[in-house]
């Protein structure tokens, strides 16, 4: 019985992982720069050579765009397509937890006005 719900669990868990596609074709660039190794300028440059030259064929065209190389297709190649929906995880409570906080965070070296009126009252 722990076999077969420890079976169970695992193709939950990696059925999860299979769901995440991107569509080179029709991505947006936050979508593009969901994909391990592929920045903003990356993803600029998939979108400006798609724009130029069309939509890619197959997945291994994605290797003529500059700065995708062997390396990044590696990466990325079981989770890219060039049909079909972009299908992207939605981060989880934790993950946008962590995102707000860095974003409510001030920049070290900087003052708040909270910081502000704190000397003032001193």
């Amino acid at each position: 019985m722990k076999r077969l719900l420890l079976a169970f669990a695992m193709w939950f868990a990696i059925s999860g992982v299979a769901l995440a596609v991107v569509n080179i074709n029709t991505a947006t660039k936050e979508e593009l720069m969901t994909l391990k190794g592929v920045g903003e300028k990356r993803a600029e440059e998939i979108i400006n050579y798609r724009t130029k030259n069309g939509p890619f064929k197959t997945v291994d065209d994605l290797e003529k765009v500059p700065g995708i190389g062997p390396g990044i297709m590696k990466q990325i190649r079981s989770e890219v397509t060039t049909t079909g929906k972009t299908s992207i995880e939605k981060a989880t409570a934790k993950d946008a937890k962590a995102a707000n906080a860095k974003k409510t965070e001030p920049a070290k070296g900087t003052t708040t006005k909270a910081d502000e009126k704190k000397r003032e009252k001193k």
